[in-house]
This record gives structure tokens, sequence and C-alpha cells, in this order.
């Protein structure tokens, strides 16, 4: 039984009429797998080969990159041919019968994480750059893509002679003489943690930046919801008018506003109300509030209180709730005070970065760490290096030096030297098949 991993082949292009389509294939020797399909060219030249099977033919520009000098680390083909989703589904069903089978989602760039072609972060890093809607999304993703973080190498060479002599007192300790200073430990990873935490910070914004951010406009019938709602969406896509309840139904858009990707939710104005039209549409808002990252309640400035039906409806998400001043050119109120009008919201911009992104700007968190994953080892990290800050001089040279290797261990899963089947199933299955 053979070790070396099936050839594989996807469309690197989408399955739609265009004038090139693009299909890569990859493997162990290709030149002998392809040879009845047709003669590959020298490894990294461009040339037209002409395809023939199955009573077809077609005219193919293609480019060989012989292993390990490839994206897989393996043999790899392209076959650019004309783009007809048919003509493209014919070559992979032939491909099929000389033994390259379909690829699953990412599974070319898992051969690449597997062959040491490209590293976990920088594969997380590529999920995000196709998966980007906004400027602020693509350009982060392109920040994380590359090489490692520079504080995690620092972190390395910081820990590494530390993890050198606590394994040195563990193992000969009492026969040599060998004692580890925990003070001086403690010292040196005091700044190692102050790092952590600024990434963690970092991280949390950037986490924001990336899945984009859930603002929901909640208030009383005419409060400036879809005022404000055109004018973070840079459209008009909401209908404006003086009839309090014009909105009855919630109204999503996807935008980017000075930087900040966002995910809008105008909600209908909550009141108490008889017409059965208007209660149906804010017996929808609970939901969104629910869902949102932050529930922005817009009340005007020319307000004294609040309507009793919407503080029962903001009640159960307080710790969410960021209060907004409107109509801020028809008079003054303490706090963050706005017009959307006259497109004075250069203090929603302030309280949003404050509250998200911990006073951040979107540039700051270009490079930082920012999935689900890599946030929640991150966290470990912290706990991990606070663990040992917490060490009392006299305990046992075998705790100091499992906690360092539990932060050694830690930065391993981070970066993928130390990876699991299940992290990569979970990062390749939102790949397409190219990829």
């Amino acid at each position: 039984m053979s070790l070396l991993p099936d050839p594989i082949c996807a469309p690197a292009t989408p399955l739609f009429p265009s004038a090139v389509a693009v299909v890569r294939v990859s493997g162990p020797g290709l030149q002998s797998v392809l040879a009845p399909l047709l003669h590959l060219p020298a490894p990294r030249r461009a040339e037209v080969r002409t395809l023939h099977w199955g009573g077809f033919q077609e005219k193919a520009l293609v480019l060989f990159f012989a292993a390990p000098a490839s994206y897989t680390g393996e043999d790899l083909v392209e076959l650019q041919v004309h783009g007809n989703p048919l003509l493209v589904r014919r070559l992979l069903a032939h491909l099929g019968s000389l033994g390259v089978r379909p690829a699953e989602p990412g599974e070319f760039t898992r051969r690449a994480i597997l062959n040491g072609k490209q590293g976990l972060l920088e594969a997380e890093a590529l999920g995000d750059l196709v998966a980007a809607e906004t400027d602020t999304q693509l350009r982060l993703a392109q920040a994380r893509a590359g090489a490692q973080p520079a504080w995690i190498h620092e972190a390395r060479r910081l820990l590494t002679p530390w993890m050198a002599r606590a394994e040195a007192v563990v193992d000969y300790g009492e026969e040599e003489g060998i004692a580890l200073n925990l003070d001086e430990l403690k010292i040196e990873l005091s700044g190692l943690c102050t790092r952590f935490h600024v990434e963690q910070g970092r991280c949390r914004a950037a986490r924001h930046l990336r899945d984009g951010i859930r603002l929901a406009l909640v208030g009383r019938p005419n409060a400036g919801k879809s005022v404000l709602f055109n004018a973070l969406a840079g459209e008009d896509r909401a209908i404006v008018t003086d009839t309090p309840g014009t909105t009855r139904d919630v109204l999503e858009v996807r935008c980017e506003w000075r930087g900040l990707p966002l995910r809008l939710f105008d909600t209908a104005g909550v009141r108490a109300t008889q017409d059965p039209l208007e209660s149906l549409g804010i017996a929808r808002v609970a939901p969104v509030l629910e869902a949102a990252d932050l529930v922005l309640h817009l009340l005007p400035t020319q307000d004294a209180g609040l309507d009793p039906a919407l503080a029962a409806a903001l009640s159960p998400f307080v710790g969410k709730v960021l209060e907004i001043r409107t109509f801020g050119d028809l008079g003054t109120a303490p706090g963050t005070v706005i017009s959307a009008l006259t497109g004075d919201l250069d203090a929603l911009e302030v309280a949003l970065r404050e509250r998200l992104l911990g006073g951040l700007a979107p540039d700051a968190c270009f490079g930082a760490l920012a999935t689900e994953r890599q946030s929640a080892l991150l966290d470990d990290l912290v706990r991990q290096v606070e663990l040992l800050l917490g060490l009392d001089a006299g305990c046992p040279p075998e705790l100091p030096a499992s906690l360092l290797q539990g932060v050694w261990a830690l930065l391993a899963r981070l970066t993928g030297e130390d990876r699991t089947e299940t992290a990569l199933d979970a990062l390749f299955q939102g790949f397409c098949l190219g990829k």
C-alpha cells in the first residue's frame, strides 16, 4: 500500500461563464499521472498545450511547478482553459479517470501546511482574505499574512534559556547544585505578560473588525434611526419621513464606515401602540438586540426621559447599550451628541472605537491575532504566565518547569507547529475547493 498522498484537482476559479478558467492539480509524480492528457512543460514555464480526451480538444496554457518548489510542496499543475463551466466539468471528470480525485475544501492549503510550505497563522490569514468584504478586512488579513508576529519570536527568545534552566534544575539540581532564580524569572516574565495583555486588547479589537460589528439602532419613533442608518450606510436605504412609525420591518446593510466594518440594523420605533402592523415591527426588535454586538439607543436631545415601552425593551441588554443623543443641530445634551442630518458624527466614531476597539484606531489592529482559535490560545497564554508570576519562592522546581513547558506548548499550538487534525478541519471547512 502506497503512503504517498492521492493526486487531487479542483477548479481555482468559479464555475461561471468567463474568459478563462483555472484548474489546479497537485500530487506526486504528475508527469506520469497526466501523461495520457499532455506532456508537461519545463518547470515554471508557461506553454500552450492541446488537451485531447473523450472526443474533446482544448488549447490550454499550462504551468508546471515541480516539488518541492510549489504552493503545496508537491508537483503542482495549473491548466488555464476557456471559461465554459461544462468544459471545466468534463476536464475534471477526465482527470478523475486518470486517478486524480476531487480536492476537499482547503486541501491544497492543508497540504502546504503539512509539507512545511505555509504556517497555520498564514493559512488562517488566507481564509480571512478570501472572506473579506470591506477594505479594512482585506488590509487586516493581508497584515497577518507572511511572517509570524514579532512578539511571538520575542517570547520564544526570552523563554528558551529559562526552559533549559528549569529542566536542568529538575533533572540535576540536587546533584549539581543548580537553582532556579524565581525572582529573576518573574522580572522577565512580567514584561512578557504585559505584552500578552497588549496583544489581548488588539486581538479583541481585531476580532470585531474581522467579523464585522453588528450594530443595532433602536429608539422611539422619529428618534433619527433611519437618518443615521442612511448616513452610516452611505446611501438612502431606509425611508425617512416625519410620520412616526414609518419603519415597520428590520432593515440590514453591510458597509464600512470610517474604517469600521458594520452590519447595521435599523429597527421599528418602540412605543406603546394599538396598530397591529407597527406592533409586528416592534416585536422583531428584541431578536435583533439579542444578536447585536452593540445597541445604539438613539435619544433626541430634546427628550427629557425614556418611554416606558422602550425602557422595557432595552432592560435585558443594558450591558451592551450605548446612548447616543441625536438631533445635535437642534439642541444640546450631556453625553455623545451627533447630528446625522448635518454629518456631525465624529463623537459617534470616538464612542464606537472606545467601546469596541479599546480606543484603538482600526489601523492599530493590523497584524494582531483575530480568529476565535487564536484568541482562546492567547487567553490561555496569559493565564499560564500569570500562574508563573504568582508562584511562591519556595515552590518545588518542577512547578515552574511544568508551567514554562505549558507556555512553550501554547505558543507552538498558536503557530501550528503543534497542530491537531481537529484544528485543521475547523480551519479548512470554510475554504473553497481550489485553495
